[in-house]
């Protein structure tokens, strides 16, 4: 049966979530998500996207994702395609790294860019991994707080003025914790 086609548009923006087959891990270490996020900066740069927001777990990685003029399936290819030559590589494994092809589902509204924003950067609390989504290192929540810098977030494609909005955001994001969208 043939794949369903997403819908595209230059512009278009998606909330993309990869996982690993049969659940099992993506990142082993700390240098596996760095490289990851390497790969992930060529793909975008290659690829003239933008990446609004993002959380790299354990065994998936949440991605929200701005296209330009290039269809969001080529930028995925390349980052999914380098990134699992390289854990392969380094860890000497065979097969398929990734679950079937990545989840992409379209954003069309404001409020939803929020939503998906805000999900994204409370899975690892959700988790239980931290009680603060400030406390993980990997998420691109410290960015959108003004206490980090990442070459692969553009926090300002969400929001329009970031230094006068990241209280507000803050306020959305964390004072909601207990819901999902």
């Amino acid at each position: 049966m043939a794949r369903k086609t997403r819908i595209w548009y230059p512009g278009a923006m998606y909330h993309v979530m990869c996982r690993g087959h049969r659940g099992q891990a993506i990142f082993l270490d700390n240098e596996d998500r760095r490289v990851f996020l390497n790969r992930l900066l060529h793909a975008i740069r290659d690829h003239s996207c933008n990446i609004l927001s993002y959380c790299l777990m354990t065994n998936h990685v949440h991605l929200q994702v701005e296209t330009s003029q290039v269809e969001l399936w080529k930028m995925m290819k390349q980052l999914n395609m380098m990134y699992a030559i390289f854990f392969n590589k380094r860890y000497d494994y065979v097969g398929p790294l990734f679950q079937g092809r990545y989840r992409a589902n379209l954003i069309r509204s404001l409020a939803r860019r929020l939503e998906v924003s805000r999900y994204i950067h409370l899975n690892p609390v959700a988790a239980k991994l931290v009680t603060t989504p400030l406390d993980y290192p990997w998420s691109s929540y410290s960015v959108y707080m003004g206490v980090g810098e990442d070459p692969v977030v553009s926090p300002e494609r969400l929001l329009e003025s970031p230094l006068e909005q990241r209280e507000r955001y803050q306020r959305y994001v964390e004072d909601d914790r207990g819901q999902t969208p």
